[in-house]
């Protein structure tokens, strides 16, 4: 067996996903995205838990374009994304969970440092896109932050896994009017959030 270069393997992963696709059609705006992810988790459920809203990729993507940052919560999503194609465009990665602020917050409040950390997001002079992938209850305090108008994002990428409140705290992103790509029902992680944010940064390249 020949060994491969990771690029090249990159490449034979994504001809072969898209052979096992074989005649489902898939929005082309989405398609990357949603190929990045099955690439990332091996598992095509994915073609079905993903759910977009209208034009979400190309928001977002306008948005990074304008120099948008990425708030996560968690820091092996932000090991994960390409923060060197991020800073083309002027974008940061922030992720407040380890902030004694937010350990601080997060006791006086009886809340958990995922809420607290979107508190203190709430806070920043910037354009954000929120991304969670470990968290429910960072997704709830982001919807409720959004409610009281204390925070417009410029998107939510919202996949929690796990099995306590995840599949409602995501179902009520969906409820917003915030550009979203949301993966429904208990699947997803850090590992998926950051290859949907990877996903709309390589696809820049190409505009």
């Amino acid at each position: 067996m020949r060994k491969l270069l990771p690029e090249e393997i990159e490449k034979k992963s994504f001809e072969m996903i898209t052979k096992e696709l074989g005649d489902i059609i898939l929005d082309k705006e989405q398609e990357p995205v949603i190929k990045r992810v099955i690439h990332t988790t091996a598992d095509f459920d994915y073609v079905k838990n993903l759910c977009f809203s209208r034009n979400a990729v190309g928001r977002m993507q306008e948005a990074i374009r304008n120099g948008a940052c990425i708030v996560t919560d968690t820091q092996m999503a932000k090991s994960g994304i390409n923060k060197k194609e991020l800073s083309k465009y002027g974008g940061e990665v922030y992720c407040f969970m380890a902030d004694e602020d937010v350990a601080v917050m997060a006791r006086e409040k009886g809340s958990t440092r995922a809420a607290a950390s979107m508190e203190k997001a709430a806070l920043l002079k910037r354009e954000l896109i929120f991304v969670v992938g470990n968290a429910p209850t960072a997704l709830v305090q982001l919807y409720e932050l959004i409610q009281e108008g204390k925070i417009s994002p410029k998107g939510i990428i919202g996949v929690p896994v796990g099995f306590v409140n995840v599949v409602e705290a995501k179902e009520l992103i969906l409820e917003t009017k915030e550009p979203y790509i949301v993966a429904r029902g208990r699947k997803g992680g850090s590992n998926v959030a950051a290859a949907i944010c990877n996903a709309l940064l390589y696809g820049m390249r190409e505009q």
